[in-house]
């Protein structure tokens, strides 16, 4: 379980996960595996959904409730729980969102593909810290620090598209009693530490499906389900949730997901033919997030701290923003949710994330592991330094 756990390992496994899907798809196996994605299972009459909805709107529900509780905990004690920690990841963040869709615009946004501009905005968390474990040996801890929040900042981003973008005929009914549901789970979790602990988890667990239930079926994307929860939850308990969680997510819903989005057909057709979602995700996400992200962080750098020498160089905030431009998971499920009535266009989307992410993940190798470099020359005893990882120590202690 440690080694779902590290920040090297999930990374590999997604990445195999992607590349397995794309070789099932373009091979004899390819409409057997797509026959089994749309393949309805429940209860018939009931509720019912597709092998790849169940992946989508389920599994992946589990993974934002992961998020979440990360979100409460670098909110109110760690890296993000002052306006003052905050500001300038959140000016980096700003960036690394405004420029990869003004460039994906530039691209595509004369074309139907132009709602697909939210796509190039997501950061992979498990990637980026997979990448930077990998090659950042060496590395001072504010580059780590400074991307951890970074990389939060964009998943608040990616949940508010989600929960906006992609909301439909909206039933407040359902919306409402899942609220209040949510509510009576925040307190129940205040009372796990009790002797009455086995049925307030069961409790629980009954109120979390009936929410997951109730949320997908007012309109709303039920990864929102997820969301709410993780952040109702009492963080205590909610932190050793996440820590239990956390194998079954990276070694389970993350690949399952990864393989289910990238199960695709590769075009046979010229580059002039891929759609312009094609390539605007595919220059919005490396081009986009380096620009935005060093940019804004250098601007914000030099204003904040009033002319004195910026902690991070601006090949440190190039790294960062490399770093930034691996969207991967949130991004692929953006692609699934824009395009949800072209397929078409939504398979060309998820080559463009996979193939733009594949460049950030190049990129940032190279200028991480040439900052990492400089700093081992620099300052050796930092070599020894590990990846920080605020959110998981209290779980992992509790």
């Amino acid at each position: 379980m440690s080694l779902l756990r590290s920040a090297r390992f999930p990374a590999i496994v997604l990445l195999a996960a992607a590349a397995a899907a794309l070789i099932v798809a373009n091979s004899p196996l390819g409409p057997a595996a797509q026959a089994l994605k749309e393949t309805y299972l429940g209860i018939p009459g009931v509720f019912e959904m597709s092998v790849g909805h169940w992946i989508q709107d389920g599994l992946l529900a589990v993974f934002f409730f992961v998020v979440a509780v990360e979100l409460q905990y670098e909110l109110t004690s760690g890296e993000l729980n002052s306006a003052k920690k905050a500001l300038q990841p959140a000016i980096a963040a700003a960036g690394g969102v405004i420029i990869p869709v003004a460039i994906f615009l530039l691209i595509a946004g004369r074309s139907d593909a132009a709602q697909g501009w939210p796509i190039p905005t997501a950061t992979d968390i498990a990637f980026a810290l997979g990448v930077l474990a990998v090659f950042g040996k060496g590395l001072p801890s504010g580059i780590r620090i400074f991307l951890l929040a970074l990389a939060i900042l964009d998943d608040i981003v990616g949940i508010i598209f989600i929960a906006v973008l992609f909301t439909t005929d909206v039933n407040v009914g359902f919306l409402a009693v899942s609220a209040l549901l949510v509510i009576a789970f925040g307190f129940l979790s205040r009372r796990l530490d009790t002797r009455g602990r086995v049925p307030v988890a069961i409790a629980l667990i009954v109120i979390g499906l009936t929410t997951w239930v109730l949320v997908y079926l007012s309109g709303v994307h039920a990864t929102i389900a997820g969301v709410a929860l993780g952040i109702a939850m009492a963080q205590q308990p909610a932190l050793r949730t996440r820590h239990a969680l956390e194998p079954w997510v990276n070694g389970l819903v993350l690949p399952l997901f990864a393989f289910s989005a990238a199960l695709v057909v590769i075009p046979a057709v010229s580059p002039t033919e891929l759609s312009p979602a094609f390539w605007g995700i595919l220059v919005a996400l490396p081009v986009g997030k380096i620009i935005g992200i060093s940019v804004f962080s250098w601007i914000s750098m030099r204003l904040l701290n009033r002319g004195a020498t910026p902690p991070l160089s601006f090949l440190d905030l190039m790294a960062a923003g490399a770093l930034g431009g691996i969207g991967f998971t949130v991004s692929l499920l953006l692609s699934e949710l824009a395009f949800a009535d072209s397929p078409l266009v939504r398979d060309e989307a998820t080559l463009g994330v996979l193939a733009g992410s594949a460049v950030s993940i190049i990129l940032a190798a190279i200028l991480v592991a040439q900052r990492a470099r400089h700093y081992r020359r620099v300052s050796p005893e930092t070599a020894d330094e590990e990846l920080p990882e605020p959110a998981r120590t209290p779980g992992d202690i509790a």
